[in-house]
């Protein structure tokens, strides 16, 4: 019997898990399973057949630490995941402990993709910028019932890590009501509730003033004298740039940094300051002693 599953988002994890749950208590093999994105040729085998319904009566438990890894691989963009996760299930079942062993290929490349997750979500928390927009129109009856501000913000992420990412977002955001969008996802949130739909086109959310606070605050903090390309670039990699208002002053500043560094050296001040001399006295006091 094989078996097909198509999970779609949102609720990436919670649908993976349902069923994973569900195959696993019917005892069903990894071989056995065809997870929507992982194979294309569902369609040939003659017995296909929706997954087993949920058992209530089997208790399934697996570590923490399995929940940990398989939160965050959900989210890749590789359509290989929903599988190799569930093989992993399948093994650690009756040996535990291969959790823990980076010798173990299947492990050593979920972890690795976790790894790669966790890093496009610290880089989303850092890149999203929002530009105002028109608000929403008061919800009578409601106790969101205050017209609230409302932004806008459009990421382009490698994974599918805006549902991931949202809370944090609306504690960092709760007072207002935005939108992000993501080729993969969308998140609303609105009168302080999240909201999930699939992703699409870049929607028109137009400019605004905070675009020039943020060259402004780049430009103050930008120092010549510690500028390392390559390392800025790997914090801040030019996939990034073309949605940030602030990078457009990136390559003028770098081509400018010598003659800056320049003009800083000139402008320090050649004079000692006056605490200097009696620094000075004080050190050849203590030389004299000894």
């Amino acid at each position: 019997m094989i078996y097909l599953v198509q999970i779609e988002q949102p609720g990436l994890f919670g649908k993976w898990r349902d069923n994973a749950r569900s195959l696993l208590g019917a005892d069903v093999h990894p071989d056995n399973i065809i997870w929507k994105g992982t194979s294309s040729t569902g369609e040939l085998f003659d017995s296909v057949t929706a997954p087993p319904p949920k058992m209530p009566d089997a208790e399934l438990r697996v570590p923490k630490a399995f929940l940990s890894l398989a939160n965050s691989v959900i989210c890749h963009n590789d359509p290989q995941r929903f599988g190799m996760l569930y093989a992993l299930l399948w093994k650690i079942r009756s040996a535990p402990a291969k959790l823990g062993d980076v010798s173990d290929p299947l492990v050593s490349q979920l972890r690795v993709m976790e790894k790669t997750v966790r890093r496009d979500c610290h880089k989303m928390k850092a890149f999203v910028r929002f530009r105002e927009i028109d608000p929403l129109p008061p919800c009578d009856g409601t106790e969101h019932n205050q017209t609230r501000r409302r932004f806008g913000a459009w990421f382009e992420p490698d994974h599918y890590i805006a549902e991931r990412t949202a809370p944090f977002f609306a504690r960092r955001f709760g007072d207002m009501d935005w939108i992000i969008a993501t080729p993969q996802q969308i998140v609303h949130f609105e009168g302080g509730k999240l909201r999930h739909e699939p992703g699409g086109e870049r929607p028109d959310f137009g400019t605004d003033a905070t675009d020039d606070l943020w060259r402004t605050y780049f430009t103050h903090i930008f120092n010549p004298a510690r500028l390392k390309v390559k390392a800025m670039q790997s914090e801040m990699p030019k996939k990034y740039w073309k949605n940030l208002p602030e990078a457009a002053l990136i390559p003028g500043m770098i081509a400018g940094a010598e003659e800056r560094l320049r003009k800083m050296r000139a402008a320090e001040p050649t004079v000692a300051p006056a605490r200097a001399a009696k620094v000075k006295a004080i050190n050849r006091q203590r030389a004299d002693k000894a």
